[in-house]
């Protein structure tokens, strides 16, 4: 797994713009992309072709974001067999927006934090629409990717080979654009085409936070879009989105035009995918805004007060108790401490006075038994038992007093 360096989601800045690395190749590339397709479009014919070139290399691109990086390696809305896998990636390599690991780790990132100072995108914090729309992947903030969140897709040494080479399909595909119809099959159906497949993809990060209707109750400001749905094959029911995350259709009823859920319906006929997952009903139906507009709640000076003070009041009750658990706990610790220590005092007292007594035994029956240094030797070990035995006497008053002392402080 590729070595992390930042890790997405993990600190508490991660909306917070950065000035953008200008002469970083990637930076450059995005850009010099932008201008060719500018120039080019001005100076270059529309020829049949090239619009032919135009829409179904548009149109295939797209449906590889939101088919294959959004719904299957992001969010796991259905299953699918390793070649079809690996059509998924190499589809949304093509639109030449990093690999498939990069895009499902940051956008997992993204839900984890949708529209907190977390998110790696967020339109309402730090660099607002700017920043939401194409700031964050210019800043170089994000190159690198926490291989912990999509550890999963390292299991697969093809999808690895795509992510560790994501410019060969889009270079390929330019080439391929050129042999067909040479300079304005490349200028109009790679390099537009390109650039209309980047920005209604940003989109989504940024106009779909923005702009549109919110039908259910959601943490963040997703919308629900018909025309971003129109021009990203389904992604623009946002809001439905950020509400069921794991359902692969993200138009929910009839009239939400959903292209790439159509298509992955029709390949599950075949057995191509299956196990597609979608909104339960009673889900769905549930947690509606009542007019299907966004609504923001409203409040009164009085209320709030006394919410104020009801919190304030639970806090100080929840703060004398606590405080008293913890004084009941110092007294049990602390009596528990103190007969622990005079059992040790007397401990000390008995093994002493033994002491004590051995040693004068012992020199009472040396007297008259043993010569005269023998007996002095005794003599001295019975002085010696009696300072032990004042020293633990000592010692143990010691140890009344300091825990009375405590006591008293406590």
């Amino acid at each position: 797994m590729e070595a992390t360096e930042e890790i997405p989601g993990r600190n508490e800045s991660n909306s917070i713009p950065v000035p953008v690395k200008w002469t970083e190749p990637s930076v450059i590339a995005f850009w010099s992309i932008h201008a060719i397709a500018l120039v080019g479009a001005f100076f270059t014919p529309l020829t049949k072709t090239a619009l032919i070139l135009l829409v179904v290399n548009y149109l295939i691109r797209i449906w590889g974001i939101t088919a294959g990086y959004h719904r299957y390696f992001s969010h796991r809305s259905f299953k699918t067999g390793r070649v079809f896998q690996f059509i998924l990636a190499w589809c949304g390599a093509m639109s030449a927006q990093k690999g498939p690991i990069w895009w499902s780790s940051h956008h997992r990132v993204h839900h984890r934090y949708s529209d907190t100072i977390r998110d790696v995108h967020s339109p309402w914090y730090g660099g607002g629409f700017w920043w939401s729309h194409v700031g964050w992947i210019l800043s170089g903030k994000w190159d690198h990717t926490d291989s912990e969140l999509v550890k999963e897709w390292y299991d697969y040494p093809e999808i690895v080979w795509i992510e560790n080479n994501k410019f060969v399909p889009p270079m390929l595909l330019g080439i391929t654009s050129f042999l067909i119809g040479g300079f304005p099959g490349l200028i109009w159906g790679f390099f537009v085409s390109t650039v209309l497949n980047y920005h209604c993809t940003f989109f989504i990060n940024s106009l779909a936070h923005h702009f549109g209707r919110q039908r259910y109750h959601t943490t963040d400001t997703s919308r629900n879009s018909l025309i971003l749905a129109l021009l990203t094959l389904g992604e623009g029911w946002h809001n439905n989105h950020h509400y069921y995350q794991s359902s692969c259709a993200q138009g929910f009823y009839w009239w939400e035009i959903d292209i790439s859920y159509y298509t992955l319906k029709v390949a599950s006929w075949f057995g191509i995918v299956w196990d597609i997952k979608t909104c339960p009903e009673k889900v769905r139906e549930a947690n509606h805004y009542e007019s299907y507009e966004v609504k923001l709640p409203k409040f009164d000076t009085a209320s709030l007060q006394l919410a104020a003070t009801n919190a304030a009041q639970a806090a100080s009750e929840s703060a004398a108790n606590a405080a008293e658990a913890a004084r009941q706990a110092a007294a049990r610790a602390r009596d528990a401490a103190n007969e622990t220590a005079l059992r040790w005092a007397d401990a000390a007292r008995e093994a002493a006075a033994n002491a004590s007594e051995a040693a004068a035994e012992a020199a009472s029956k040396a007297t008259g038994s043993v010569s005269l240094a023998t007996a002095r030797a005794a003599q001295k070990a019975h002085t010696k038992a009696h300072d032990w035995q004042k020293a633990a006497q000592e010692a143990s008053e010691k140890v009344a007093e300091l825990f009375s002392a405590n006591a008293e402080t406590a």
